[in-house]
């Protein structure tokens, strides 16, 4: 028994002195005796001044390669002001120059084929890096709120800037991205509000979520052929960033990604992109006029919201839905195609914008504020909403002052909270649903309601009478069987016959006390 506890202790020993930092010349290491090779360490005082990092050490009469600086090694070392790395370092470890607030000058070996996550971060008063050749990538927060930093170079080994890499390098004004690179990651270079322009490399296929939000300087970048991906927030909140052209790789258009360019005034969409994300161009308020490809099925919730003065914009037929908000305050968007293929119009999807035309055929779902604040509607419009409409969305149509007559079909069986409310102009109602429809509150409030006039089919003209806010109509007219609906065309017309026409034929019509209408 006494000879195993002796091997066991003498098995140890060496990794018992090699976990133990000694000090030499003022340099704390971790010394490896299996390979002869040091770490350099951590100093409990902390290392200030100026620090020459040797080769080679010797301990103990045993020469000891310097192959390493570990991990968190100079951190809050805040009165650093250089270092000199040899080039037997092969690996710089996570933080380990974290927060080095006073360190001006560095200069990586060639032999450094790694660096860690955070070594660089937050060192204010580092004016320069270069990487060298022999790495190949640049770890996530590497250089990471170094705010006095003014110029970096890449070298062509390097494939991957990882997240956060540059985020926060406010001084930053130019950086070459090396042809190696193939993505650039999350937040790169977020807040780098120096970069006037960028240009990427035509090996990157991917560019990260964040990549360059708020460059509050950047007026142009080039998007190479071979991105593919383009993150969400890549260029968010890019103020005076100007165009874009989006290259034909690219399949998606992501979440908030040119939100907030303000001085965007135009952009190139490829037919490769099949969707356009949620508030994709929100706020790009110089944005004049923009192109949608064949390829896009969905335009996504705000995407174009605060587009304030987009005048005009052609949806095309492969569109299936237009998302909640997708175009609220575009102020002066007075010319819109909506095509046939779309079913679904989101809640407050052309809210507060003075376009109206027409509602296209196969449209099944209004949602809640879709059309509302029309108050620059021209007076005398009328609204036929299409057949397989099943509901009407809360404050769909309020305040759309303009709007003198709706045409409700059989399918609607819902109108939402304050669906037509202060619809001031309406003068008549034309409802086809042979049982009806159930509403929300307000749905008809500040509409004329006591001078307006309410059709309905006449097998159901006693319900209506006797259901609010139906009831509140002043007149309420049977209409003739079969509905009005049954051959209305885009037009409007009926068998040849303007609706309107025949409404007033109706009002003309004798009724007798039931409100049928009579032989003649």
């Amino acid at each position: 028994m006494k000879k195993l506890t002796i091997l066991f202790f003498m098995t140890i020993l060496p990794l018992m002195v090699s976990a133990d930092a000694v000090e030499i010349d003022g340099i704390y290491y971790n010394l490896n005796t299996s390979g002869n090779t040091a770490e350099v360490t951590e100093n409990p005082n902390k290392y200030t001044g100026s620090v020459n990092i040797p080769k080679t050490v010797i301990y103990d009469g045993v020469t000891y390669n310097v192959t390493s600086i570990g991990k968190r090694t100079f951190k809050g070392c805040t009165g650093l002001t250089d270092i000199t790395i040899p080039n037997s370092v092969t690996s710089i470890g996570k933080e380990a120059f974290y927060e080095c607030k006073s360190l001006t000058e560095m200069t990586i070996p060639n032999s450094v084929t790694e660096i860690g996550s955070s070594a660089f971060y937050s060192c204010s008063s580092l004016t320069s890096a270069t990487i060298p050749n022999s790495v190949t990538e640049i770890g996530s927060r590497a250089f990471s709120s170094c705010k006095g930093l003014t110029s970096v170079i890449i070298s062509n080994s390097v494939t991957t800037i990882g997240d956060y890499t540059f985020y926060g390098c406010s001084s930053l004004t130019s950086i070459d991205i090396p042809n190696s690179v193939t993505s650039i990651g999350q937040s790169a270079f977020t807040y780098c509000s120096g970069l006037t322009s960028v240009t990427i490399p035509n090996g990157v296929t991917s560019i990260g979520g964040n990549a360059f939000s708020y460059c509050s300087g950047l007026t142009s970048i080039e998007i190479p052929n071979s991105v593919t991906s383009i993150g969400e927030y890549a260029f968010y909140s890019c103020r005076v960033l100007i165009s874009v052209i989006i290259p034909n790789g690219v399949k998606s258009i992501g979440d908030f990604t040119f939100a907030g360019c303000y001085g965007l005034t135009s952009i190139e969409i490829p037919n490769s992109v099949t969707s356009i994300g949620e508030y994709a161009f929100d706020g790009c308020s110089k944005l004049t006029s923009i192109e949608i490809p064949n390829s896009v099925t969905s335009i996504s919730r705000g995407a174009f919201r605060g587009c304030s003065i987009l005048t005009s914009i052609e949806i095309p037929n492969s569109v299936i839905e237009i998302g909640s908000i997708a175009f609220y305050s575009c102020l002066k968007l007075a010319s819109v195609t909506i095509p046939n293929s779309v079913i679904k119009v989101g809640s407050g999807a052309f809210s507060s914008t003075p376009w109206y035309n027409k509602l296209p055929d196969g449209l099944i779902y209004i949602g809640m504020v879709a059309f509302e604040y029309k108050g620059t509607m021209s007076q005398n419009t009328s609204i036929i909403i299409k057949e397989e409409t099943t509901s009407i969305g809360e404050y769909a149509f309020y305040g759309c002052k303009g709007l003198t007559s709706v045409t409700i079909p059989n399918s609607v069986t819902f109108i939402g909270d304050n669906a037509f409310q202060n619809c001031s102009g309406m003068t008549s109602v034309i409802c086809e649903a042979t049982s009806v429809p159930s509403t929300g509150y307000n749905v008809f409030d500040n509409v004329p309601q006591g001078s307006a006039t309410l059709y309905v089919p006449t097998s159901a003209l006693e319900s209506y009478k006797a259901t609010s806010p139906w009831s509140g109509f002043g007149s309420i007219v049977a209409l003739p069987d079969p509905t009005l609906r049954g051959d209305v065309n885009e037009d409007g017309i009926v068998n040849g016959t303007d609706i309107q026409a025949i409404i007033n034929l109706i009002v003309e019509s004798e009724y007798d006390e039931k409100g049928d209408v009579n032989e003649e």
